[in-house]
């Protein structure tokens, strides 16, 4: 009798197309990049303490390619692929928001010595790699974008070699809080994603046969001196592409409330603040223990026969 399959674990209604449609034009979210270089700079901070020599890693949800240079400069002699479901994010300049390029060019620029950096445009759910491939699984404030998580991991561990390292950062459910809190004000809908809790996504590690997962958590604030510019920033960090997003604009009455809203939250200082909350999570490819048969695999050190 064959066992159904689980069913995949909704994080939210999330329309893929709309995220792509999001990534479409890079300088929609380049405002955004502030964050995405801090988080990336602590990621690296963490990965510094893991004894990894990879032959080859694999940047899911690369973007325009910044942390490229990042992981290449960590292991100048790996193989560096980075895989993004929207192309004119790969073809746009690091740093030159807007502007198109050829691959090879975005390549050179990105580092003018011989890279050994690849790109592919495609769903870090379903990648173009074989199994047992990759060292290391990095992604940066990516996953969150996915509508099933448990599918992504899983596929991040077919492709990642026995010991391999997934390490990633991604938005937990305190992200906006200031922002939702407005918006409720305004109308009763979704305006932001509903990101995932830290605990859950451990769990969803140890399913999809994870060792030792560590999940981490921080909460940053961001103040802003003007509502705009911090509404500004949420487009660029998380847009809303909800299947049951607000159909239509607010309107000239629904933006005045919205922007009461956050007002109502200005602080002593004069400042308005932006909560982020940023998961971090690492876990480990174990050995396989059972075959497909549902035998038992049993190893043996030959170093330590007769002993």
């Amino acid at each position: 009798m064959q066992v159904p399959a689980k069913p995949p674990k909704l994080s939210a209604p999330i329309d893929v197309d709309r995220v792509r449609q999001l990534f479409s034009r890079p300088a929609r979210v380049q405002d955004g990049d502030f964050l995405r270089r801090e988080i990336a700079h602590r990621m690296h901070e963490r990965l510094q303490l893991v004894r990894l020599a990879p032959q080859r890693v694999l940047d899911a949800g690369c973007g325009s390619g910044a942390d490229l240079a990042l992981l290449h400069k960590a292991y100048a002699a790996t193989q560096v692929i980075g895989i993004d479901a929207s192309e004119p994010m790969l073809r746009s300049l690091p740093g030159q928001p807007g502007r198109q390029s050829a691959l090879n060019q975005l390549l050179g620029k990105l580092l003018p010595a011989k890279s050994g950096i690849d790109l592919l445009c495609g769903d870090f759910a379903d990648l173009p790699l074989g199994p047992n491939t990759v060292d290391l699984v990095w992604s940066n404030l990516a996953l969150h974008w996915h509508p099933q998580p448990d599918r992504v991991f899983a596929e991040w561990r077919r492709v990642l070699r026995v010991d391999g390292l997934l390490m990633f950062s991604c938005f937990g459910p305190d992200t906006f809080q200031e922002v939702r809190a407005a918006f409720a004000d305004v109308d009763l809908a979704p305006h932001t994603l509903p990101f995932v809790d830290m605990h859950d996504f451990g769990d969803q590690l140890v399913e999809a046969g994870f060792a030792t997962p560590v999940m981490d958590m921080e909460k940053l604030t961001v103040t802003y001196d003007d509502a705009k510019k911090l509404l500004a920033d949420v487009r660029a960090l998380g847009g809303n592409p909800l299947t049951t997003a607000r159909k239509g604009l607010l309107g000239r009455g629904g933006h005045a409330k919205l922007l009461a809203g956050l007002e109502k939250n200005r602080r002593a200082d004069g400042k308005l603040a932006l909560t982020f909350e940023v998961i971090y999570g690492h876990a480990f490819r174990p050995a396989a223990r059972m075959t497909k048969d549902g035998e038992a695999i049993i190893r043996f050190d030959p170093s330590r026969r007769g002993r």
